[in-house]
């Protein structure tokens, strides 16, 4: 959860639940406060959904760009067991999903903007949507654009090496064999999940226009991977926008390259013709 100092004027965060933040943009006067509570059924916000171990700081700068164009920000982040235990997972993904269509979520379109593992957290999501797409065919249409950046993609050992680059970084290579011996060990439960969930990603019902931020040197993300993944959704009839860097940061590439960062993203928001978008970024 985002800390007092990191909140912009006039947002005010509703905790959810353990790991469920809504960031509200309250209106600055009550004439304004009126005519927006018409509306705000349909006001659309932001699905967040954050890397493994981020720091509010750094989250604060990503929802700090939304709040400036108006949006709300629905922050969803995943602890390390509902990835080591896929089960887990997918029973976070299916909360998440009961949330969207709850009363509150149900009439508002939005928008999903994903970070490294964050898209296996949206993925988990949309193994449930891809079982029963007419029960979900109003969610995925209320869906108008996705965001990945950093998607962590590739094989079972780049999986590895993130977990020991996000968990315990001084024993980087441990955790990397440690976490290949486990999956090897409880391949029913671990690999087999992990590859449902990647087959619900590449094939997912939801075809909006799609943005990919990613980068040459990124150990955790494979840029042919994720080149294949985006030529495939191309095929599919998916709007692809891709911005990559030969040498940037994994979930740094705003901090590394602010301006490229900032410039993209704006031009694909604007592309997707959906409000609030009070200012430019």
């Amino acid at each position: 959860m985002l800390g007092r100092t990191a909140l912009s004027r006039g947002v005010t965060a509703h905790r959810l639940s353990k790991n469920v933040t809504f960031y509200v943009n309250e209106p600055a006067s009550p004439v304004s406060r009126r005519q927006i509570k018409a509306s705000e059924d349909h006001k659309p916000f932001i699905l967040m959904m954050p890397w493994l171990g981020s720091r509010p700081q750094a989250l604060a700068k990503y929802c700090e760009i939304y709040f400036r164009t108006g949006f709300d920000v629905l922050v969803v982040e995943t602890e390390v067991k509902e990835f080591l235990w896929p089960r887990w997972g997918l029973d976070h993904g299916k909360r998440l999903l009961g949330l969207l269509n709850s009363e509150r979520f149900v009439s508002r379109p939005l928008l999903i903007h994903a970070f490294s593992i964050g898209g296996y957290t949206f993925s988990q999501l949309l193994v449930h949507v891809s079982k029963d797409t007419q029960k979900y065919q109003e969610l995925t249409k209320r869906i108008k654009g996705q965001v990945y950046d950093s998607l962590v993609i590739g094989s079972l050992e780049t999986m590895a090496v993130g977990l020991g680059k996000t968990i315990f970084p001084r024993l980087e290579i441990l955790v990397k064999h440690a976490s290949l011996f486990y999956f090897d060990m409880f391949k029913r439960q671990t690999v087999d999940y992990f590859n449902m969930t990647i087959n619900a990603f590449w094939n997912s019902p939801v075809t909006t226009p799609a943005l990919f931020f990613f980068c040459e040197n990124d150990p955790l993300s494979d840029a042919q991977a994720l080149e294949e993944l985006i030529d495939f959704w191309q095929k599919r009839g998916i709007n692809v926008t891709a911005k990559k860097w030969e040498d940037s940061t994994h979930a740094g590439h705003l901090k590394k390259h602010p301006q490229e960062y900032l410039t993209t993203l704006d031009t694909f928001l604007h592309s997707l013709h959906i409000a609030p978008l009070k200012a430019k970024m």
